[in-house]
């Protein structure tokens, strides 16, 4: 009896900490939020990494003089920077005063239900507008994106490319056709779990339900069990839904912990994707035009197609090599209805609307059959625009 009621009065003194520890986290976003009106009223920068190393060396030390662990303050300190500069970005960006014209501005659609990776990751998007926003599942990439054609959302938030499974081509084809322009990019680390009902054991199971690639990308971890069946669903939150409603001791998901926790199950293993470092990068597609500080490290999507004729393709890259734009990304598809012709998928680092920019992007015109602009947008992917280690 004394050792519950100390531990009530343990946890009660906990709680009373991590609601400081809020309160000074907000304390802290307002002296940023004075810096970015400073840097909006013409500071040269948006980011100083040798002050930010100078900040984690200091981290380091007091962690050391407290004798807590130095890895993990470093990295919510990294957390704290990442979240700081999304702060300042979104200022500098003037996205506000945009979407006070657009009535459907706060609603973000998204491929999936809640607690998928589409869902998480637009949370993190869209986490320093966090309180205004609505986040919209539907059950197509189709789906999400027509609604933001439609009017009905301000934001369509797509997966684009994995680092395991590679493009995701139904995207490419949609940028292709849609008249809207990609206005950012997010990366989300995927970590696998299963999921199951309360006091379940792994042996236990008969039948795993997931997306197929999410299947394909635990495949080491489900060959290890015998017996067991893997069932493709459409997306790994909805499996685990399934796996809830069911109410079958037997069955198991393979989802975020976030999808788990909705459904009411457990987690019964981590981390059982076949590589450790799996990250998925999603764009923000939209009708609502946004204003690009030029202090904020951007990114260039084109899709163009080439004559048929030797070298094009090399003549296209030695017009973006001539102009100091650095490619991040050259992909080819297949055209449609058109066999053995291609479609070049291009990021380049710089805003559309840099000096050298429009420069090149006219002189692709003239040697290309077709060229379109996907966007242009504040990187994540690129040495200067990421703030996520990966």
């Amino acid at each position: 009896m004394m050792a519950t009621k100390e531990l009530e009065k343990l946890r009660g003194n906990l709680d009373r900490v991590d609601r400081r520890l809020v309160e000074i986290l907000d304390e802290r976003l307002q002296a940023v939020a004075g810096i970015a009106r400073l840097k909006a009223e013409g500071l040269p920068f948006l980011r100083d990494h040798e002050r930010e190393s100078e900040l984690l060396s200091r981290v380091e030390g007091w962690a050391r003089e407290l004798g807590i662990d130095e890895f993990r303050t470093q990295e919510i300190f990294r957390e704290l920077i990442a979240m700081s500069l999304k702060a300042q970005e979104e200022a500098l960006l003037k996205r506000d005063r945009a979407q006070q014209s657009v009535e459907s501005a706060h609603r973000v659609v998204f491929q999936g239900v809640d607690g998928s990776y589409s869902h998480i990751a637009a949370r993190k998007y869209f986490a320093a507008q966090a309180s205004q926003i609505e986040f919209v599942g539907r059950s197509t990439f189709a789906a999400a994106l027509e609604e933001a054609e439609t009017g009905g959302a301000g934001y369509a938030f797509l997966p684009i490319e994995n680092t395991t499974a590679g493009s995701i081509n139904e995207t490419y084809d949609l940028l292709r056709s849609t008249e809207l322009q990609i206005v950012g990019e997010e990366i989300l680390q995927v970590r696998h779990c299963l999921a199951a009902h309360a006091d379940v054991e792994v042996d236990a199971l008969l039948k795993i339900l997931s997306h197929p690639q999410a299947l394909q990308q635990c495949s080491r971890f489900l060959r290890s069990l015998e017996g067991v069946e893997a069932i493709a669903f459409e997306d790994t939150a909805a499996a685990a839904r399934a796996v809830g409603e069911a109410g079958d001791p037997t069955q198991a998901a393979i989802a975020s912990e976030e999808a788990a926790e909705l459904a009411g199950l457990e987690v019964i293993a981590r981390n059982i994707a076949d590589q450790e470092e799996n990250w998925t990068r999603f764009v923000v597609i939209s009708a609502i035009e946004m204003e690009l500080d030029h202090r904020i490290p951007a990114k260039t999507s084109l899709v163009f197609t080439t004559r048929h004729r030797h070298g094009a393709l090399a003549r296209c890259l030695d017009i973006l090599a001539e102009h100091d734009l650095n490619l991040s990304k050259l992909e080819s598809r297949p055209v449609p209805r058109r066999p053995w012709e291609y479609l070049f998928y291009v990021d380049f680092e710089g805003a559309a609307a840099s000096e050298e920019a429009p420069l090149a992007i006219a002189e692709l015109r003239r040697d290309c059959p077709y060229l379109k602009v996907l966007g242009s947008y504040p990187a994540r992917t690129t040495a200067a625009g990421a703030v996520d280690r990966m």
